[in-house]
């Protein structure tokens, strides 16, 4: 509900600070084409869209060499809650990465279907 009322807010011009939030993050190697309608590159991830809605982008750190700026593209059917799916071309780094927590911060919010 925080986080949609957050949306709500900042669609209506109101500013709030930015604040890093703990997520679960995985990552997946599935060429094909996203709930956006673009097709999976590196750069995206999937997220639950009640959280962080389709174009969301958001900065990802403790990531190891995965931590960066990331765009809202997907969603996925275990991708509940406080947790994102990252995108990587390479099914062996996509495995290697595991589950881990991450750090999220809201950079600009998409728009809440």
């Amino acid at each position: 509900m925080r986080v949609r009322l957050a949306a709500l807010l900042l669609g209506f011009g109101l500013c709030l600070s930015a604040r890093v939030i703990p997520f679960l993050a995985t990552a997946y190697a599935v060429p094909g084409i996203t709930k956006s309608g673009e097709h999976t590159r590196p750069g995206t991830v999937a997220a639950d869209t009640s959280v962080l809605p389709i174009g969301t982008k958001i900065r990802i750190s403790n990531a190891g060499p995965h931590s960066g700026v990331y765009t809202v593209t997907d969603t996925g059917p275990k991708v509940r809650g406080r947790h994102i799916d990252i995108y990587l071309r390479d099914w062996e780094r996509a495995k290697e990465f595991g589950r881990r927590i991450v750090h999220v911060t809201v950079l600009r919010w998409g728009r809440p279907k």
